[in-house]
């Protein structure tokens, strides 16, 4: 039996009172949290395997709201069951095979489309974790109208074309994540140096597993705060530089 590779334990939570709402947005559900005063800039927020509506992401969803941005966590499972915590791992590949992070390009542009007519977003950019954060690697190599993404402990591995990133792409990592080697985060920056063309960022935070960016504060460790807090920092001052 192998290790179960989330790190951190999702049925121990504490309860979450959101401070956003869910909407409808052609064929997908979104939960949408918007800061209390007008603005033209917007974050999509890609979810882990737990899906769309585990707290951990609304609270991150609430948290990048609060920095001035309409943050919207669409439902990339359309609706499908998300991994949860007491499923086999030995299903993962299985249910990986239905829930490809690199087949997420017409729920973006759903969503592009719902937070410039109805939301007037004209600078948008894109933050994903886990699952969310190979889908953010993927959409910067794909999609312009992203002006930034931040990919949190994802990336793209079994592709050629994963270097020629299309705009300003910052990759956080732990160092004791034991799904991403740091062999591979080696590769990623060697490959971004000859290949992207664009501003792009890559840093290990210290002691750090899989996971550890979105918990929220009343589930940290005391030796794990400050670096989960400096992540989170890094993440916005990355959106604020380029959204």
């Amino acid at each position: 039996q192998m290790a179960d590779p989330f790190l951190y334990n999702t049925g121990e939570r504490s309860h979450y009172g959101c401070l956003g709402h869910e909407v409808q947005i052609e064929y997908l559900k979104a939960y949408v949290c918007r800061p209390s005063f007008f603005t033209d800039k917007a974050v999509i927020v890609v979810h882990d395997v737990f899906g769309w509506r585990f707290p951990d992401i609304r609270y991150i969803v609430d948290l990048i709201a609060g920095h001035g941005y309409i943050t919207i966590c669409p439902d990339f499972f359309k609706g499908t069951e998300p991994w949860k915590s007491t499923d086999h791992w030995s299903d993962f590949a299985d249910w990986m095979k239905e829930h490809d992070p690199t087949k997420v390009d017409r729920e973006a542009d759903v969503v592009l489309k719902y937070l410039k007519e109805q939301c007037g977003a004209k600078k948008i950019g894109v933050v994903g974790f886990s699952w969310g954060g190979m889908a953010v690697h993927h959409l910067m190599l794909k999609n312009p109208h992203l002006t930034a993404g931040v990919s949190l402990y994802g990336i793209i591995r079994d592709s050629e074309e994963r270097y020629n990133l299309l705009n300003p792409t910052f990759f956080i990592f732990g160092e004791k994540d034991h799904t991403i080697s740091l062999d591979q985060i080696f590769l990623l920056e060697e490959k971004l140096k000859q290949y992207c063309e664009v501003l792009y960022k890559i840093k290990v935070y210290p002691g750090q597993v899989h996971g550890f960016a979105q918990l929220k504060p009343e589930d940290m460790k005391p030796d794990d705060k400050p670096y989960i807090e400096e992540a989170r920092k890094d993440m916005i001052d990355w959106i604020k530089m380029f959204v």
